[in-house]
C-alpha cells in the first residue's frame, strides 16, 4: 500500500474495517462442498486463512495491510486473475478514504507514467463530501431507499512519456461492502430523510442524525477504470447547448428526463435584468420560455419570492432546490410564488441561475416534476457537470439577442449617447418581443425622458462670418487679377477688341468685389469665367508659348478640386479647424470627468466654434437615484470647463494663420422640461409647445443685445451667462467670486438684454476671463477639488 494514500484523520459516521469475510465466504461454501472441484484447495486455504483472524474481523489499522500482502494475494487471486492483470484497469480500495492497496499490473504501470509526484486521487470526489456520500449509502443500504447521489467520477492521469494527460471514468463494485449500525446510531425516520434531502449543504444537520462512527463499515471496494472523455448523457447535452434552433429546449429535456431518470420532467428559463422603476428595485424578466411565468414583463423578486430565493437565486447566484413545494408553500404563507408552482402542478423544483457575461444578464433555469421529493438539494448536485455548458450557452444566446437589439437601434434609431442606450435597448427588446409574438404591425416607441434640466454652452469664433467673406473676396480678388494678367498679355500680342472687352467686364467684378460680396456674387463670378473665360484661355493656349504661360501661371494658382484660388479661405478654414478640433477635444475629454459625477446625455457639435447640450434628471438614469446637488455639479463644471476652454482657444492663438477669438455662452433654464427622440431627425429636441421657448432663446440668444445699447452680449475676452430667474444668478455668482478668488475671472457685470422676437426678460451675468499664457490640461482644478473647497 502507497504510504503517500494513508490517511488517518477520516471523519465519517463510519467505522472503516478493511475485511475479507465477503470473499472467504466463498471458500467456506467449497470446503462444505466435497463434490466442488475447489473443494480439496479450499480447505487447504482456509485452513491457511484461519491463521489471520483479523482478515475476516476486519483490520482498522491500515498500515498493517502491507505485512498481510501475501495472504491477501490469495485471497484476491479469484478477483484480480493474473490472465487479465496486464489488460483490465482495475484496484482494490478504502471507499471513503481515498486509499487503495492491490492493483492490476495495467494500473501500475499508468501510475508510474504518470510521475513521483501525482496524487491517485479522484478529480470531482472532494474529500469534505465523503461524510455526506457514507451517510446516503447508510440510508440506502441500511433503511432501504433510493436516493441517487450517484456522479461519474473520473481520474485524470498524465502520461509524463506521451505528455498527454487521459481521463479515467470509475465503476465501483460494492459486493464485498458491509453496513452494521453500532447501538450509537439513531434510528432515521421518513421525516429525517425529507429534512436530510433539504439540507446538502448543511453538514451538520447529516451529523446529527448519522454521528461519527455510529455504523461500522467492513468490507473493502473495486473500482474498474474506463479510459473514457465524456458520458453519453453529458456530451448530448453539451451538444445540444451548442446548438441554436427551435427544438434546443424539448431536446435539452428530454436529455435531463434521462439525466434525472423522471419521465415527465420539465424544463424552463427565463432571462431577467434588475433596474429600479419610481425608486423601487424591480427585475425586468427579457425573455422567456419559463415554467412559471407567462405574460408577466417586470417582477418584484421580494415581492413574488420569498426573501430566501431572492437572496440565494437572485443575489448570491446560488442554485437552490425545493423539494416538496407544499412544505415550501406553509413557510411563506402560500406567497405568489408558491401559488404560481401549485398551478403549475409543480411539487419539486431546481433553479439554477447563471450570469450571462459582460451584459449582466441572469438566466435561471428551472427544473421541475409532479412529484415532491423527486427534485432536492441532494441530486442538484448531479448538475455541477453541466452547469458551466449552460453558462457558455446562456452567454453565447446573450450575445446573439444583443446583436438583434443593435441591429435594430441602427435601423431605427442612431448612434446614441452611453448615458442613455439602456433606454433604446428597452424599447428594441420590445419591440422584438412584438415580433416574436406575432403582434400584427408592431410599432417602435418614442423616446421620452420627462422632467430633465437642460444646460446649453457655446463657444463661439467671433467675427467667423467676417473673416470667411473676407479670405473669400482676397482669394477671388487675386484670381480676378490672375485672369486680367491674362487678358492683357494677349491684348500686347493681338489687339482684339474682345480681349478688351473681357478685360472691363473682369475689372468690374473685381471692383464689385474689393467692394464687398452678397449672397450668390460668388457663384455669379464663377460661372462668368467658365463660361465666357476659359474657352478664351483653351484657345490662347494652343496660339502663343507667351500667352500659355500666363495661363499657366493662372491655372496653377486654382485648387485641383474646387478649381478656384483658395489660399486666404485655406488658411482661414485650417485655423477654424484647429480651434475647433481643441475645443471638441479638451470637452469631450472633460467629459469622462463630468459623467463620473452622475449620468447624462451629452451632445456636441462643432459649427464656427462648438456647442453643446446637456440634460440631467432621474428618467435618464435607469438604476441610479438622481438629486439637485448633482444639477449644481454640473453647473459647475460647465463653468469651470467654459473658463478651461476659453483658455485653449485663448493659447491656440499662437498656431493659426488667422487670429482667431471665442465668445462664450452659458445659458440656465430654472425648469426641467421633456425631450423626445425624433425618429425622422435622428436626434433629440425639447418636447411639448411650452418647452420651445428653450430651443427660440438658444437659436437667438447669441444675437442679444445689451438693453438700450447696440452692444452684444456676447464679445471675446467674457464669457456670458444668460438667465431669467434671481436665484440662478445667486448661485452663479457663488461659483463666480470663488474662481475670482483664484484669479481665473476679473471684473464680473450684471446685465438686462434687449426683448428677442417672441422672448422677453433675460438677463445676464458677465465676467472677464484672466487669461493664463502657459495654461495647460494638467494645471487645471478638478471639479472634486471645486467642490470640496466651496463646501
Amino acid at each position: 500500500m502507497d504510504k503517500k494514500h494513508i490517511n488517518h484523520d477520516i471523519n465519517l459516521p463510519l467505522q472503516l474495517l478493511v475485511s475479507f469475510d465477503q470473499v472467504m465466504s466463498f471458500y467456506d461454501q467449497y470446503v462444505e462442498d466435497e463434490n466442488h472441484p475447489y473443494h480439496k484447495s479450499a480447505v487447504e486455504i482456509v485452513k491457511y486463512l484461519d491463521n489471520y483472524p483479523e482478515l475476516r474481523e476486519g483490520i482498522k489499522d491500515f498500515s498493517k495491510i502491507e505485512q498481510y500482502s501475501d495472504q491477501i494475494d490469495l485471497i484476491l487471486d479469484g478477483l484480480f486473475p493474473q490472465i487479465l492483470t496486464d489488460n483490465e484497469i482495475k484496484v482494490a480500495t478504502i471507499p471513503f478514504s481515498f486509499q487503495s492497496f492491490y492493483y492490476t499490473n495495467r494500473l501500475k504501470t499508468i501510475l508510474k507514467n504518470a510521475g513521483e509526484d501525482y496524487d491517485f486521487t479522484a478529480r470531482n470526489l472532494a474529500e469534505k463530501e465523503m461524510y455526506l456520500h457514507a451517510c446516503v449509502m447508510i440510508l440506502n443500504v441500511c433503511y432501504g431507499y433510493k436516493i441517487d447521489l450517484k456522479r461519474p467520477f473520473y481520474f485524470d492521469i498524465p502520461d509524463v512519456n506521451l505528455g498527454i494527460t487521459k481521463h479515467y471514468r470509475v465503476a465501483f463494485n460494492g459486493d464485498f461492502c458491509q453496513v452494521i449500525p453500532t447501538e450509537n446510531a439513531p434510528k432515521i425516520t421518513q421525516e429525517d430523510v425529507h429534512l436530510l434531502l433539504d439540507n446538502f449543504d448543511n453538514i451538520e444537520v447529516w451529523k446529527e442524525k448519522f454521528p461519527q462512527d455510529s455504523y461500522i463499515f467492513k468490507g473493502f471496494g473495486i473500482m474498474n477504470l474506463f479510459d473514457v472523455t465524456f458520458d453519453e448523457t453529458l456530451s448530448s447535452i453539451r451538444s445540444n447547448l451548442l446548438r441554436s434552433d427551435d427544438n434546443l429546449l424539448t431536446d435539452v429535456r428530454q436529455n435531463l428526463r434521462e439525466f434525472f431518470n423522471i419521465k415527465d420532467l420539465e424544463l424552463g428559463y427565463s432571462v431577467y435584468v434588475s433596474g429600479k422603476k419610481e425608486g423601487k428595485s424591480i427585475t425586468r424578466i427579457k425573455k422567456s420560455e419559463s415554467l412559471i411565468f407567462s405574460q408577466e414583463r417586470e417582477i418584484s423578486c421580494s415581492g413574488f419570492f420569498c426573501d430566501g430565493i431572492a437572496q440565494k437565486v437572485f443575489h448570491k447566484k446560488e442554485t437552490l432546490a425545493i423539494s416538496n413545494v407544499d412544505e415550501y408553500g406553509e413557510r411563506t404563507e402560500q406567497n405568489s410564488f408558491y401559488q404560481r408552482l401549485k398551478n403549475k402542478g409543480i411539487q419539486s423544483i431546481i433553479l439554477i441561475p447563471i450570469n450571462a457575461k459582460d451584459n449582466g444578464d441572469l438566466a435561471i433555469l428551472e427544473i421541475a416534476s409532479p412529484r415532491p421529493y423527486e427534485l432536492n438539494s441532494v441530486n442538484q448536485q448531479k448538475l455541477r457537470d453541466i452547469i458551466p455548458v449552460f453558462e457558455a450557452a446562456v452567454t453565447r444566446e446573450a450575445e446573439s439577442f444583443q446583436n438583434i437589439l443593435e441591429a435594430t437601434i441602427q435601423e431605427h434609431y442612431t448612434s446614441i449617447h452611453p448615458s442613455v442606450k439602456w433606454r433604446f435597448y428597452e424599447a428594441a427588446e420590445k419591440y422584438q418581443a412584438a415580433l416574436t409574438e406575432n403582434v400584427e404591425n408592431p410599432l417602435v416607441e418614442d423616446i421620452v425622458f420627462d422632467e430633465v434640466h437642460p444646460l446649453f454652452g457655446q463657444s463661439d469664433i467671433k467675427g467667423s462670418s467676417l473673416a470667411r467673406n473676407t479670405a473669400i473676396r482676397e482669394d477671388l480678388t487675386i484670381q480676378l487679377q490672375l485672369a486680367i494678367d491674362v487678358l492683357k498679355g494677349a491684348l500686347e500680342k493681338a489687339n482684339l477688341p474682345i480681349y478688351e472687352e473681357l478685360a472691363f467686364r473682369i475689372s468690374e467684378y473685381l471692383d464689385h468685389t474689393q467692394e464687398g460680396l452678397n449672397a450668390g456674387d460668388e457663384l455669379g463670378i464663377l460661372e462668368f469665367l467658365k463660361k465666357d473665360i476659359y474657352p478664351v484661355f483653351r484657345h490662347l493656349k494652343d496660339t502663343d508659348e507667351d500667352i500659355a504661360k500666363l495661363v499657366n501661371t493662372y491655372m496653377n494658382r486654382l485648387d485641383d478640386n474646387l478649381k478656384v484660388v483658395y489660399e486666404k479661405r485655406k488658411a482661414y478654414e485650417n485655423s477654424v479647424t484647429i480651434l475647433n478640433n481643441k475645443l471638441a477635444n479638451y470637452i469631450d475629454k472633460k467629459q469622462e470627468e463630468a459623467q463620473k459625477m452622475f449620468p447624462h446625455y451629452f451632445e456636441r457639435y462643432k459649427t464656427d466654434g462648438v456647442e453643446y447640450n446637456m440634460y440631467i434628471g432621474q428618467s435618464l438614469v435607469k438604476d441610479k437615484t438622481f438629486h439637485s446637488l448633482y444639477l449644481y455639479n454640473l453647473r459647475l463644471w460647465q463653468l469651470q470647463n467654459t473658463y478651461e476652454m476659453e483658455q485653449v482657444a485663448h493659447n491656440a492663438r499662437k498656431e493659426m494663420d488667422h487670429d482667431l477669438q471665442v465668445a462664450s455662452l452659458i445659458l440656465v433654464h430654472s425648469n426641467p422640461l421633456a425631450i423626445k427622440f425624433r425618429m425622422d431627425e435622428k436626434q433629440f429636441d425639447v418636447d411639448g409647445a411650452y418647452n420651445i421657448r428653450y430651443e427660440i432663446i438658444k437659436k437667438r440668444i447669441d444675437k442679444a443685445n445689451i438693453k438700450n445699447t447696440t452692444d452684444r452680449l456676447t464679445v471675446p475676452g467674457k464669457i456670458a451667462i444668460v438667465y431669467s430667474q434671481d436665484k440662478d444668478a445667486r448661485e452663479y455668482i457663488k461659483y463666480i467670486k470663488y474662481m475670482q478668488s483664484k484669479n481665473y475671472f476679473g471684473k464680473l457685470e450684471q446685465l438686462e438684454l434687449e426683448d428677442l422676437q417672441g422672448v422677453s426678460g433675460l438677463r445676464a451675468l458677465r465676467v472677464e476671463v484672466i487669461y493664463q499664457e502657459d495654461f495647460c490640461e494638467k494645471s487645471s482644478i478638478t471639479i472634486d477639488e471645486l467642490m470640496e473647497e466651496l463646501k
